[in-house]
């Protein structure tokens, strides 16, 4: 049993384990929004994206979390533009901007040295790089999400579900899905130290999808979401130390089983009721 404590005793894991929690938790709340307006690849998008900007900002030696940020921020508002033009769905302007943005982060990883040295850790996930300050980060990141689901409630709902009497009853929808895509966008920034912009859409759209499965509750749903979120990123980076594997990759392979057992039992027990 000792050994189950042992890691606690480093700094650097006590700051992933708070950050992994943290990102579980928040990338739970933002992901019930991204599942449930079928923005699910725009998750996996934005963190490719994103990952143009961390490469820029190496190379030129900017601040990783702003430089990144604005560009993830300037991508989502790309997508948006790009797909109100008529003709152009919303998911093929994702496709375009996103994997553009990515490929330009490939291609400096290719060409400098520093920037590669710098990312490696950007791609998978590592808590090694983790620091107190980012902590701090990530709990701010947090708050203001909670802040804007608790006081623009009744907006977020009505915008997701009936966008377009939304509109028509007064709400500015643009500006509720600017703000949304800004949140998304530092959500996926925060994770990114612990998760890696390969993993981070598995974690924003697996506790949404699971919490889905266990009620039809809006308001149930959040919670569940969170919570599902936050123990699978505490639970996945207390065995990513134990079994020695990347921390992202542990915490979605958790987030992943409790999906599997919940649909499972989900499956049966709606079996059950329509036997005679």
């Amino acid at each position: 049993m000792s050994g189950f404590w042992e890691p606690f005793q480093f700094a650097f894991f006590r700051n992933g384990l708070a950050v992994a929690t943290l990102a579980g938790a928040l990338c739970g709340l933002i992901g019930v929004y991204v599942v449930l307006r079928n923005m699910s690849y725009i998750g996996h998008g934005l963190s490719h994206a994103i990952f143009g900007g961390a490469a820029a900002s190496a190379l030129v030696g900017f601040n990783f979390f702003v430089g990144a940020g604005i560009w993830g921020l300037a991508a989502g508002l790309a997508i948006g533009r790009v797909a109100r033009r008529r003709g152009i769905a919303a998911d093929a302007a994702i496709g375009i901007v996103t994997t553009a943005s990515f490929a330009f982060g490939i291609a400096l990883l290719g060409l400098f040295g520093q920037v590669r040295r710098a990312l490696d850790t950007t791609l998978f996930g590592s808590i090694l790089g983790v620091t107190t300050a980012d902590v701090v980060f990530v709990a701010i990141v947090t708050l203001l999400a909670a802040g804007l689901v608790f006081f623009g409630y009744r907006r977020l709902l009505f915008t997701t579900f009936d966008p377009e009497v939304a509109q028509a009853s007064g709400i500015r929808t643009g500006w509720v899905d600017a703000v949304l895509m800004a949140v998304l966008s530092l959500c996926v920034l925060v994770s990114m130290k612990v998760l890696g912009v390969v993993l981070v859409a598995a974690t924003l759209v697996t506790p949404a999808v699971t919490a889905r499965l266990l009620t039809a509750s809006f308001a149930r749903l959040l919670w569940l979401s969170v919570t599902i979120g936050a123990l699978s990123g505490a639970v996945g980076m207390i065995a990513s130390y134990h079994v020695d594997i990347s921390s992202g990759a542990t915490i979605v392979l958790v987030s992943t089983a409790v999906f599997i057992v919940v649909y499972a039992l989900t499956a049966r027990s709606r079996r059950s009721l329509h036997l005679p």
